[in-house]
Order: C-alpha cells, then structure tokens, then sequence
C-alpha cells in the first residue's frame, strides 16, 4: 500500500481525497496556489507544497511544478480528483515516467474515451447502445448535409474533443445546418484547440443517465448502479439522484451488465462513469468519463462502497474482491450542488464567508471545505459545497433534503441554497417528472 499520497486538486474534493486516505494510514500532500494557502485541505494534510500562484495554468495544472512537489516531499502516488490534469494523459505518462503511481486509468484509456468519436466508436464495437450519428468526423458542409438526411432531423453537431457543452449546436432544418455547422466548429477550435466535429440524432426530451462502474485492471468488474443526472443548467448538472426514478430493476441490470462488459473487455482499471442518454426504454451512450465524478456521494450512500479508498486500493494492485452480486443498493439519495453565484442571474460571488452552519441528522452528508472567517477566491470553479441525503425511500429522501436545506446557512457570499429550494418544492421534481431540459425551462420561468 502507498505510504503517502499527492492530492493534485483543491477544493472539497481535495478535502474528501484527503479524508479516505487519512482513514487509510496514508500520509497526504496538499499541494496549492498561493491562493489556497488557508484551504481546508492544505491545513489538515501531513505536508503541503506551494506549486505557483493563482492563476490555474500556473499551479494546478502546471506538471513541472506538481511533479517536483511530489518528488520533494517523497509521494509514491498523485490522486488527481476531477477537473484538472484528471483526464489529462499527457500528465499520467509524465507521472508514470517518473515512477510515481497515477491514481486512475492508463494514458491509453484516457486517450480512448478523450476523444468523443473514437470513444463511441469504441464502445459501439463493444456492444454499448449508441445515438444514431456519424460514423466519426464530419469534414464539411457537403458531408454534413449527407450525414443529416441519413440521421433525420433535428441533429446535433458537437467538439470531438468537447465537454461541459462548448462546440455543441443543434440544427432542426436544413436551412439551420450551415450556421450551426460552422459555429460547432469555430468554438471548438478556440475551446479545445480541435475544430474536429461529428454528428447525432438530437433526442428531444431525454434523461442523462450514468452508470457508475469499479474495475481492477485485472479482469474484475462491477457496475454500482445508476445516477440521474438530468437537471442541468448550460450542460453542468446541478441535482444528482440515485435510483433515477424513472429505472426499473431489470433495466438496471441489464444495462449495468453491458457496461461491466464492455469495461472488462477493455481491462480497464479505476472508477469510470459511462453517460446515457435514455429516452424512450432505450440507452444511449454520449461518453465515458474516466475519472471520480462529482457526484459519486450518492452512490457511495446507497451501496456503502468509498470510492476513494476503492481508487487507492485498486491503483495499489489489489484485486477487486467484490463481485456483482455482493452489490446491494439500499433506499435513495440525492445530491444538490451549492455554488457560491446569485441564485437569479448566476453571476459568480466570491468572497468572504461570514458564517457557515451545515445540516446534520440521520442521513445528511456535506462534503465542503468551507468554513467561518473563510474567503472564497474569485479564480476557480464557484462549487463550494455537495449537500448529499440519504433516506430508505425517495420521498422520505425529499422530506430530509427540505428540512437540510432550510438548516443550511452560508452568509457573506449569494450562493444556489435559495434554488435548491425552490426545486425540491417543485411538484414536477417530486414527482420524477423532468428531462435534461426541464431545470432551464423551470429558471426561465421563475
């Protein structure tokens, strides 16, 4: 087992990092921007590195500077979290190079599942249901409008080295093709760098469904059930559940047993997360993510699995000794992600925080590196806080969530709280009632 871990991240994540390997008896290295000196994190671990200043490029992604904290201070492995160099396999091979351990998949497999097209085309092969779409790139115009009259209208045109929704663009005509084409293209090449794009049939009112999945490299595999992750705002999820209630029992297995294959085929190692969209009783894949996500808590509740100390355990060459059936799903949980924004206009409110108060009880878990006297910094991403409750029914989950919320209390900064409250009153949520479309159309209308 390693001894002492590099945390490469900040924030909660790197505070829940941090926490796993704590309750591992592995020592921790916080490494930091001189923004983040006074972060949780940085306070609590064994030793802590100043890798550049606030500016990301300069610290949190600069590979030079992480590799030399982690040589300087003796890490046998760097546990990137997510965001960052999480996905970045580049940074892994130079990790690898310098015999410290990555704590997640090969530069191969992130390789694979970085580039959208080679990703479906990957798992399309492995026997993953896909969305109707081009076979790969789209060079031009002309192909474009061959590939569409194949797929049916409406398409949707997205970056193959895409995310967060930057490069994607949706065409309901022909007419509307040309502009949505060269606009997909024109913003992934000033996003990513790679104007390459590709095709699909445009689902109008689906669920974004993720099957979550722990593998050992070796052979091992099992699926740890679903997570709905429907109500997103600009493509970035805001409430994750898990069941989604709209999931039957047989479709969970059925479709959980796909993936579990399809990753054991590959001999992948680590947590994964392979996304759907589901509309229809039918999957289909959009991409994998080969990382932890930000919203694994809710699996962790509803298995009792800690997917971080699963990370470590599995990088450090343990065999998986879990097997599929040994994987129990037990009553709901659901997760709101706080930002520090103005519940209205979502404009970013960074600052100091003047009194911080989390629910507790039975069943509520905050995952957050905030804490009084605190000031957030205005550079990096406005998450603050992962409100995460667990119950042995989806409407006793509704009922804690409400009371947890209305205990919450961030003063100093505007942040979502107020939304959050709003949605969990909201008949159509508590009912199940809602698509990937349905939390903009609900902000639109308030």
């Amino acid at each position: 087992m390693f001894e002492k871990i590099l945390i490469a991240n900040r924030g909660e994540i790197a505070l829940r990092i941090h926490r796993a390997c704590r309750e591992m008896g592995i020592k921790t290295v916080a490494v930091h921007s001189s923004a983040d000196t006074d972060a949780m994190h940085v306070r609590l671990a064994d030793e802590s590195v100043c890798i550049g200043p606030p500016s990301s490029a300069q610290s949190y992604l600069n590979i030079p500077s992480i590799i030399a904290a982690a040589e300087v201070t003796n890490a046998d492995a760097i546990h990137p979290g997510y965001g960052f160099l999480s996905e970045n396999a580049k940074f892994v091979d130079i990790v690898t190079a310098h015999g410290i351990k990555f704590i997640g998949p090969s530069a191969e497999h992130i390789r694979m599942m970085g580039d959208k097209i080679t990703a479906k085309e990957t798992m399309r092969k492995l026997g993953v249901p896909c969305v109707p779409g081009s076979e790969g790139e789209v060079h031009d115009l002309d192909e474009a409008i061959r590939e569409a009259e194949r797929i049916g209208y409406p398409i949707i045109i997205k970056a193959s080295a895409g995310g967060g929704g930057r490069g994607m663009k949706v065409a309901a005509t022909r007419e509307a093709l040309s502009e949505a084409f060269f606009s997909a293209r024109s913003e992934a090449k000033l996003a990513f760098g790679d104007d390459a794009v590709y095709m699909e049939k445009y689902l109008s009112g689906p669920r974004h469904i993720e099957i979550q999945i722990l593998a050992d490299g070796q052979g091992n595999v099992v699926h740890l059930g679903e997570r709905d992750c429907s109500l997103q705002r600009r493509h970035q999820k805001a409430v994750e559940e898990s069941p989604s209630p709209v999931i039957t029992a047989e479709e969970r297995a059925k479709i959980g047993k796909t993936v579990a294959d399809a990753i054991r085929d590959m001999r992948y190692e680590g947590v994964g997360t392979i996304e759907f969209l589901y509309e229809n009783g039918e999957f289909y894949f959009i991409e994998m993510n080969t990382r932890l996500q930000v919203e694994h808590p809710v699996t962790e509740m509803i298995t009792g699995i800690d997917l971080v100390q699963a990370q470590i355990n599995v990088a450090a060459g343990k065999p998986l000794t879990l097997r599929q059936e040994d994987i129990r799903f037990d009553g709901h949980a659901i997760e709101c992600r706080v930002t520090a924004e103005d519940p209205h206009t979502f404009a970013a409110s960074p600052g100091p925080i003047t009194e911080f108060h989390v629910p507790g009880g039975l069943g509520v878990r905050v995952d957050s590196g905030l804490y009084t006297g605190y000031n957030i910094p205005p550079y990096y991403d406005s998450l603050i806080a992962k409100l995460i409750i667990h119950a042995p029914s989806r409407e006793e989950c509704l009922m804690r969530l409400d009371r947890a919320l209305q205990e919450f209390v961030v003063s100093g900064i505007k942040t979502t709280l107020p939304l959050h409250q709003e949605i969990v009153h909201n008949e159509d949520f508590r009912a199940g009632r809602y698509d990937i479309h349905w939390l903009e159309k609900f902000i639109a209308a308030r």
